[in-house]
């Protein structure tokens, strides 16, 4: 029972200790696995774990968005990035529909590699995200 509650404590600390940049980087991650979790379930005549795991992966969404800066010009991309995904994660959860969801991963891990390749250059550069 150790190790189960172990993991959890280290989880926390993960998260507590992480930069603004880290927790980005987990978010996207969160949702990319949201996502498949959903398609397993699709595949799977699931539909309620489909339903709560397309949930998931929209609050992630909507809190990447809703925590944007706007007085960078980026943040509008970002925010019709997020906007997009969102608009197709609820037509995805209408009709448990995979492909959309693995059109809304595909999205989702072009923008972590991106963000990831940001966090690179910064850290050579030496800025702290």
């Amino acid at each position: 029972m150790a190790l189960p509650n172990a993991y959890a404590k280290y989880k926390d600390s993960k998260v507590l200790t992480a930069t603004p940049a880290e927790l980005t980087l987990m978010l996207y991650e969160g949702a990319i696995k949201f996502c498949n979790i959903a398609i397993s379930a699709i595949e799977h005549k699931e539909i309620e774990k489909a339903h709560n795991n397309i949930m998931k992966a929209q609050r992630i969404i909507d809190h990447l968005r809703t925590t944007l800066d706007m007085q960078y010009p980026v943040a509008e991309d970002f925010e019709r990035i997020y906007l997009y995904l969102s608009r197709r994660l609820v037509k995805a959860n209408i009709k448990k529909d995979a492909e959309i969801l693995e059109e809304v991963c595909e999205h989702l891990r072009s923008v972590r590699d991106t963000w990831k390749e940001v966090m690179r250059l910064n850290h050579e550069k030496g800025t702290v995200s």
